[in-house]
């Protein structure tokens, strides 16, 4: 790609640049340049002295003035445009004007006019920003722009993408907690255990273990067989009740919530494959102040009881 960036595109662009507008000048000199033209009896003849089909003459009228006075002022436009600006190549122009550098200070200006709205929340908590229509509204908009491709405009999630309205958390739901999460993201992963189950009947056997504990359906006989291994390997991380470990994202395998899917073959394939889910950071993307507020609505979802009460 180095010949595309070479100092020589530079001299082909201004090259073009001067060329074009030297035309313009030209062709605007030869216009004016009006010569009268007479017959042979001494009358003005308004025509070039071409004749087609024996009486089709071409006239050479002036241009009108004010169409003259447009392409003066358009040549006049674009030389004061090429000394202030990068038009010419390489060159920066008087002012110094960049892309880059309007965008930068129209940002400034976004985040200057944002830092007035978002002044009155930042002594607020969280829980009194879900309680704020003003803030619950602000961070409803900012969740569908961000959040919603994986969670759902509805918040409810789908298979793989967690549902966040029905206080099932791998992490935890605190305030603090879902701030922690948008902020940093969140990296599960449920290590391939088949080998440390044994073969795929002990798998078969753990996963109808697992149905067991939230009561779902399931054969009695190879739940029970599953048991003792999956308290032997599976316990470290879900628990001996299979409830879960929030400080290492192990979900509760109690509650009737699957997350990648259920049932027998559903479970069966995270054992014997693993499964690794990636929640990504969103601090490069939110302010601090704006995760705040999203982070606010995320919980007012799932506590949208105590919520409306308060309201």
């Amino acid at each position: 790609m180095s010949d595309f960036i070479s100092s020589g595109w530079s001299t082909y662009v201004v090259g073009i640049v001067v060329f074009g507008l030297v035309y313009c000048v030209a062709v605007l000199l030869v216009a004016a340049r009006h010569k009268v033209i007479r017959d042979a009896q001494g009358n003005i003849d308004k025509t070039t002295g071409h004749v087609w089909d024996q009486d089709l003459r071409e006239l050479n009228n002036p241009l009108p003035m004010w169409w003259v006075g447009l392409f003066v002022l358009t040549i006049v436009f674009a030389v004061a445009y090429f000394a202030m600006y990068p038009a010419l190549g390489a060159s920066k122009g008087s002012l110094g004007w960049t892309s880059k550098g309007q965008l930068e200070a129209e940002n400034a200006k976004a985040v200057a006019e944002q830092d007035k709205i978002f002044a009155k929340f930042k002594p607020m908590s969280v829980e009194d920003l879900a309680r704020d229509p003003q803030a619950h509204a602000i961070g409803e908009r900012l969740f569908l722009n961000n959040c919603a491709a994986c969670h759902g405009s509805d918040a409810r999630g789908a298979k793989g993408f967690p549902n966040l309205t029905d206080n099932d958390w791998l992490h935890g739901g605190s305030p603090d907690k879902i701030i922690e999460t948008i902020t940093e993201g969140r990296r599960g992963q449920m290590p391939v255990m088949a080998a440390a189950v044994g073969g795929p009947e002990d798998v078969r056997n753990v996963a109808n273990y697992v149905l067991s504990l939230s009561g779902s359906g399931h054969n009695s006989i190879k739940a029970e067989l599953g048991r003792e291994k999956f308290k032997q390997v599976c316990a470290a991380c879900h628990g001996v009740e299979g409830k879960g470990t929030q400080a290492l994202g192990a979900p509760n395998l109690s509650d009737k919530i699957w997350l990648h899917g259920f049932g027998e073959d559903a479970i069966m394939a995270m054992v014997n494959n693993g499964k690794l889910n990636v929640m990504p950071a969103q601090k490069d993307r939110l302010s601090a102040d704006q995760i705040k507020l999203v982070a606010s609505y995320v919980w007012s979802l799932s506590n949208n009881t105590k919520t409306a009460q308060a309201q």
